[in-house]
C-alpha cells in the first residue's frame, strides 16, 4: 500500500507544479498547498508511483492521465440548497427585494457551479417566489449562469440529473416541486430554460460580462492562498450590481479590502450586500 504523499520532494513537487502550468495553464500557485499535496497525491497512488518524478513520467506517457490529474484538481463535492438554513435566508431576505427591482433583467451568476446544483437551486428560489405571487409571467427576466473550469461537471450540470445523496438538504416542497421522483432525478423544464453554463476559470479570465444582482460562490474560495481569495471578492464587488447580493459558503470570509466595501447582511449565513 502507498504512504500518503507529502512534500519531503520540494523541489519534485515545484518541478510538476511548473509543468501542470506549462503545459495546460492550471495556476498551480493560487492554490493552497495543502489542498493540492492531497489531490495529486490521489492521482500518485492510482496509478501506482511514489514520487512526483515518476509521476511526471505518467503524464507524459499517458495523455489521458492529464484529463484525470486535472478533474482531480477541481473535483467540488456540492448538493442541491447545501446548508439549508443559508439558503432560507436567501429565499426570505433576498429574492423578494430582488424580485421587486425594476430591472428588465435579474443577473443571476453561480461562480464555481460544479455539477450544477448551486445554479438550479438559485434558479429555483426565484421561480418559486414568481410562483407564488402569480407573476410567472416575469420569470423570464431571471437569467441564472453557472460557470466552472472542469468540463466534466460543466456536462454533468447541463445534463441536470441527480442522484438521492444530492437532495440531503433540499426541503420536500421543493424536491416534490422542480425534480422527478427516483433515484435519479431530472431538473424540471422551468429550471432548465432559466439555467445556462459556460467554462470560465475565476483566477484567470475577469468575471462574465454584465452587472450581477446576486453572486453565488460557496465553497470555491477555501482552496484559494489568500492573495488570490482578495483578488477575487475584489472582483466579485466590482462585477455586482449597486444593491447586489454576493452569497458565500459557511466556512468562508471576506478578506482584504472588500470588507469595507460590503455590507452584512447576515453574517451568520456569509450573505453580504454592495451598497
Amino acid at each position: 500500500m502507498l504512504e500518503p504523499v507529502t512534500i519531503e520532494d520540494p523541489e519534485g513537487f515545484a518541478a510538476l507544479c511548473a509543468k501542470i502550468v506549462a503545459e495546460r495553464g492550471f495556476r498551480c500557485t493560487s492554490y493552497k498547498q495543502r489542498c493540492l499535496v492531497r489531490r495529486i497525491g490521489v492521482r500518485l497512488r492510482a496509478v501506482g508511483v511514489h514520487t512526483f518524478a515518476d509521476y511526471m513520467r505518467v503524464l507524459d506517457a499517458d495523455p489521458r492521465e492529464w484529463d484525470r490529474l486535472l478533474d482531480a484538481l477541481t473535483i467540488n463535492v456540492t448538493k442541491l440548497f447545501r446548508n439549508w438554513e443559508a439558503w432560507e435566508t436567501l429565499a426570505t431576505r433576498v429574492v423578494p427585494a430582488l424580485w421587486a427591482r425594476p430591472d428588465d433583467e435579474l443577473c443571476v451568476w453561480s461562480a464555481g457551479s460544479s455539477s450544477g446544483e448551486e445554479a438550479y437551486s438559485l434558479a429555483a428560489l426565484f421561480h418559486r417566489h414568481a410562483e407564488r405571487l402569480g407573476q410567472l409571467d416575469r420569470i423570464g427576466r431571471v437569467r441564472v449562469l453557472g460557470t466552472d473550469i472542469d468540463r466534466d461537471s460543466l456536462a454533468a450540470a447541463t445534463r441536470g440529473v441527480y442522484a438521492e445523496a444530492a437532495f440531503a438538504d433540499t426541503p420536500d416542497d421543493l424536491r416534490a416541486r422542480y425534480f422527478g421522483p427516483g433515484p435519479h432525478a431530472h431538473v424540471a423544464p422551468e429550471l432548465r430554460a432559466m439555467v445556462a453554463f459556460e467554462r470560465r476559470d475565476l483566477l484567470r479570465e475577469p468575471p462574465p460580462p454584465g452587472r450581477w444582482h446576486l453572486i453565488a460562490c460557496r465553497n470555491v474560495v477555501i482552496y484559494f492562498d489568500r492573495e488570490s481569495q482578495e483578488d477575487l471578492f475584489l472582483r466579485f464587488h466590482d462585477a455586482l450590481a449597486p444593491g447586489g447580493v454576493l452569497f458565500l459558503g459557511k466556512v468562508e470570509t471576506l478578506l482584504g479590502p472588500v470588507r469595507s466595501l460590503v455590507q452584512p447582511l447576515e453574517p451568520r449565513d456569509r450573505v453580504f450586500r454592495r451598497p
